[in-house]
C-alpha cells in the first residue's frame, strides 16, 4: 500500500479534532491540539498546489521581466531582466521553485524601485504590471480556512 500524502493528513487532523481534542486538558493544551490539526488541514490544502502555484508565479515574473525591458533604463538591470526572463523550469522540487522564485522577487524588487525612478507612460504601464502581479499572487496564497 502506497500511502496518499493529503489522505495521511487528512486523517491525522480529522483524529486531532475529533478523537484527541475534546480529551485534553487544560484548555490551552486543548486548544493547541485544535490549532495543530487546522495547521494540517492547510498543509493539505497547499500541497495539493504548491508546484502550479510556484511554476504560475515564476512564470508571471519572466513575463513581467520580458514586457518592461523597453522601459528600463539602467543596461545591467535591463540584461539581468533579459537573462531571468530566458529562464525556465527545469528542477520541479519544491526547494528548486521555491530559490528560483526568490531570486525573481529579489529582481522584481530592483525592477519596482527603478521603474519607480522613471518617469514615462512605459514606466508606470511596468509598475502597474508588478502591482497586478503582486496582488495576484496573494490571491493564488490564499488558503480556504482564512485567517486562524
Amino acid at each position: 500500500m502506497k500511502p496518499e500524502i493529503s489522505r495521511v493528513l487528512e486523517v491525522c487532523a480529522v483524529g486531532l479534532m475529533g478523537d484527541v481534542a475534546p480529551h485534553v486538558a487544560p484548555s490551552y493544551r486543548q486548544a493547541t491540539v485544535f490549532s495543530t490539526a487546522v495547521i494540517l488541514t492547510s498543509v493539505r490544502e497547499e500541497l495539493d498546489r504548491i508546484a502550479e502555484r510556484r511554476i504560475l508565479e515564476n512564470r508571471a515574473l519572466r513575463t513581467i521581466f520580458a514586457e518592461a525591458l523597453p522601459a528600463v533604463a539602467d543596461a545591467a538591470l535591463r540584461e539581468r531582466l533579459e537573462c531571468a526572463a530566458a529562464e525556465d523550469e527545469s528542477d520541479f522540487k519544491i526547494s528548486a521553485l521555491d530559490a528560483a522564485n526568490d531570486a525573481l522577487r529579489a529582481l522584481l524588487i530592483d525592477l519596482h524601485v527603478h521603474v519607480e525612478s522613471l518617469d514615462s507612460e512605459a514606466a508606470r504601464r511596468v509598475e502597474s504590471e508588478i502591482w497586478r502581479e503582486l496582488s495576484a499572487s496573494t490571491e493564488r496564497r490564499k488558503l480556504s480556512l482564512g485567517a486562524f
